[in-house]
């Protein structure tokens, strides 16, 4: 049944809205500047949802993720592994050879090698003791494909056989640094990796360890580190970080570096220890691969008393919007606003290490849920939509009367899939740049840490129903 409101309540809630709300679409917004001729009514409408399992995502993040732990709602292990490239500074260039006093037989090589892994965000126990494999990758993952969360490099055959294969057994705290080191602004918790064994490579080259393979290589051929594609192509294709014993933690690594030490005379009476350094950035490849058993995933998934957000690889919530009913008898109306909010469900799971809600909801049509991320859309307030969690709220989503409009427009035009009124809500991350007082977001990416929660729906929701409230207005043409 709809429900007429006196329009000038409608005009001031209209007003009021569009002056204050920055996801509105603007549909409408010219009704305001002429009341007097101005017919206003409301109505809201039930809204049904599910749950649907994502096998994968989209795994294109400057951020790797690393750990093992037992999810404390659906017992289920999941697994992060990363890779990683690295990047060489354009025209890079180090110091005359003939400066280098760190030799072996006459020639250069490095005092030692190792990649750090810096680690922030903990979650679970950073006590607990880990075992990571770093992988030596035979040939490059490439650019120009998409790499989802399930991708295996060593399933796809892209890890060296008889490369770098060097065990470490680690806590996210590291108990070898002191307190006070650890307490220090300055310091940042790291996984390190020596990389000082003898090293073959692919040439049947031996070398006393991976740095003086890196230094040779350099002073044979500087041109092979003058950009990225020759440094990843020729010389350092990548690592690949697999967890292979361990349970309870996990953590987001947030810069990779590969270090090389050695000496060099800086004057007759001075010998320098120095070092330089590749490091996992934006401008090169990183992927993250997530493994879990999905049984579980898929029973829950199934739940008819509620849906679920669920990440990394997890689950997502489904929307059917009942779009028919909201224009029908509405041709010549103005679909002003459409506000739709959806509620959690309390968890009732007590454990120590319960995993967070979802800070970020991202609402687009069912039909683009892989396109969106792989063309690196960003929201436009028209198609796609996102919010921020609130204690007292949940998910608002204010106005998405666009892509009320372009649904309806599908289903008149006959040109429409059997989604064609389906959202997916998807947890995401969003990076923003700040221009004077005027944040804009500059990247929209799929949520890659644990997180969880429940909503009010589902098949038999147990709970209110879930409603879309729309505001209509037109001119009564006098």
């Amino acid at each position: 049944m709809r429900h007429l409101i006196h329009s000038s309540i409608i005009i001031a809630c209209m007003t009021m809205f569009f002056a204050c709300d920055d996801n509105t679409d603007t549909i409408g917004s010219s009704l305001i500047s002429d009341v007097d001729n101005l017919i206003a009514s409301a109505d809201t409408f039930e809204v049904t949802s599910q749950t649907i399992l994502a096998d994968s995502v989209l795994s294109r993040t400057t951020t790797g993720y690393l750990g093992r732990i037992k999810d404390p709602e659906t017992y289920d292990v999941v697994s992060c592994d990363f890779m990683t490239q690295f990047h060489t500074l354009e025209n890079f260039s180090l110091i005359d050879e003939d400066l280098i006093v760190s030799r072996l037989d006459g020639k250069i090589i490095a005092d030692s090698c190792e990649i750090r892994l810096y680690n922030t965000n903990n979650y679970g126990d950073s006590l607990t003791q880990l075992k990571l494999t770093a992988y030596e990758m035979d040939e490059p993952m490439r650019e120009d494909t998409t790499y989802y969360s399930n991708f295996d490099p060593s399933a796809a055959g892209l890890l060296r056989e008889n490369g770098i294969h060097q065990n470490v057994t680690f806590s996210l705290t590291d108990l070898s640094v002191s307190d006070s080191v650890r307490a220090l602004k300055s310091h940042t918790p790291n996984i390190r990796i020596p990389l000082n064994k003898p090293y073959t490579d692919k040439e049947g080259n031996t070398y006393n360890n991976y740095g003086t393979y890196l230094l040779r290589k350099y002073y044979e051929d500087p041109t092979l580190f003058s950009n990225n594609y020759k440094f990843i192509h020729e010389v350092v294709p990548g690592f690949y970080f697999k967890m292979t014993s361990g349970m309870g933690a996990m953590t987001e690594i947030n810069k990779t570096s590969l270090f090389v030490y050695f000496r060099y005379q800086v004057n007759s009476d001075s010998i320098a220890n120095v070092n330089t350094s590749f490091a996992g950035t934006e401008e090169v490849l990183q992927t993250t691969r997530f493994g879990s058993d999905k049984t579980r995933l898929k029973q829950i998934a199934q739940d008819p008393n509620c849906t679920y957000l669920k990440t990394p690889a997890g689950l997502f919530t489904e929307l059917t919007l009942p779009v028919e009913d909201i224009v029908d008898g509405h041709d010549n109306d103005t679909i002003v606003s459409a506000k739709i909010s959806m509620h959690r469900v309390l968890n009732n799971h007590s454990s120590d290490y319960s995993l967070p809600v979802p800070s970020r909801l991202l609402m687009i049509p069912r039909d683009s849920l892989y396109s969106f991320f792989e063309n690196n859309n960003i929201t436009d307030n028209k198609l796609s939509y996102q919010t921020s969690y609130s204690t007292s709220t949940g998910y608002t989503f204010n106005n998405i009367s666009g892509i009320i409009k372009a649904m309806n427009a599908a289903r008149k035009s006959g040109n429409y899939s059997e989604n064609w009124n389906k959202v997916v809500l998807v947890p995401v991350s969003i990076t923003t740049s700040k221009l004077s007082s005027t944040e804009t977001i500059t990247r929209v990416t799929h949520e890659m840490t644990m997180t969880s929660t429940k909503l009010v729906g589902g098949e038999d929701n147990v709970n209110d129903p879930i409603t879309i409230s729309i505001i209509y207005g037109k001119f009564d043409g006098r």
